[in-house]
Parts: structure tokens; C-alpha cells; sequence
């Protein structure tokens, strides 16, 4: 397994294909819900297997020069449970760093919280609820 940045149309239907089957499917989201305006300025970050399939996506932004935002984290059903995300998250943390950031952010979903705190993120406050059932919580992370 290796870590791509998509850069062509198909791996780009890849990434958005398991963006979208892993955070909005499974909630009876529309297709297209997996997109957002600020995609084309985001580092996009693709965990694929021997045969080129996508098994992990994430995407960093710049919030400000020193702070990053990572955003739709999702594993494939089946090969979670394998600290897959963990290599993402290093992957991105250090583009991140290599950007100048010196600090990284996210909003984890209420069962990925005790993933993200293994990595060494911090709490700071409970936020809001996606489709009105998935409670998410701000949360940091000094990247030194």
C-alpha cells in the first residue's frame, strides 16, 4: 500500500467515489454531497492498495499559513481496524509542516475521537451534529 496525491480524472473518481460510499451513503446523503467549493485548493491524500484501488482518503487545507485543517477522513468498510488512517494522517501532518503550519485541526465525528486522540490530538470543544445525529468535536494538534 502507498500513499498518492490524485492527480488524474480517474484517480480523482476514486478518491470522491470513497469520500462519498464512506461519510454520506451510509446516512442517505445525495450524491455530490462529498464535494465542497474549496476541493480545487485542499492537498488531497489517496491510501491505495497493490491493485491501485482506493482503501483511505483525507485532504488538508491551509486555514491560515500556520494552521492546516484536515478534513474527510475515510477508510474503506473493509480494511479499517488496520491503523490505515495513521498513515494518512502522518502523510498530511507532514505536508502540513512542510507548508510552514505549525499547528492542525479537525472536526472528528463522536467515534473517531479515540482514533485521533492515539495520534496525539487534543479535545478542545464539542461542535456540532452533521445530519442531525453525528456529534463532531474540534480538535488539535501541535505539529512540531
Amino acid at each position: 500500500m502507498h500513499i498518492i496525491e490524485p492527480a488524474t480524472p480517474e484517480q480523482f473518481e476514486q478518491y470522491y467515489r470513497l469520500r462519498y460510499q464512506t461519510l454520506r451513503a451510509p446516512w442517505g446523503q445525495p450524491e455530490g454531497s462529498e464535494r465542497v467549493d474549496d476541493d480545487a485548493s485542499a492537498i488531497h491524500a489517496m491510501l491505495v492498495n497493490e491493485a491501485g484501488e482506493a482503501i483511505g482518503v483525507c485532504r488538508l487545507h491551509l486555514n491560515t499559513p500556520q494552521e492546516g485543517q484536515l478534513r474527510f477522513m475515510g477508510i474503506r468498510a473493509d480494511q479499517q481496524g488496520k491503523c490505515l488512517g495513521d498513515q494518512l494522517l502522518a502523510y498530511l501532518e507532514e505536508r502540513a509542516r512542510n507548508l510552514g503550519a505549525t499547528r492542525i485541526m479537525l472536526q472528528a465525528r463522536d467515534n473517531a475521537v479515540n482514533f485521533y486522540r492515539r495520534n496525539g490530538y487534543e479535545v478542545h470543544e464539542k461542535t456540532y451534529l452533521l445530519f442531525g445525529t453525528i456529534q463532531h468535536y474540534s480538535m488539535g494538534k501541535p505539529l512540531q
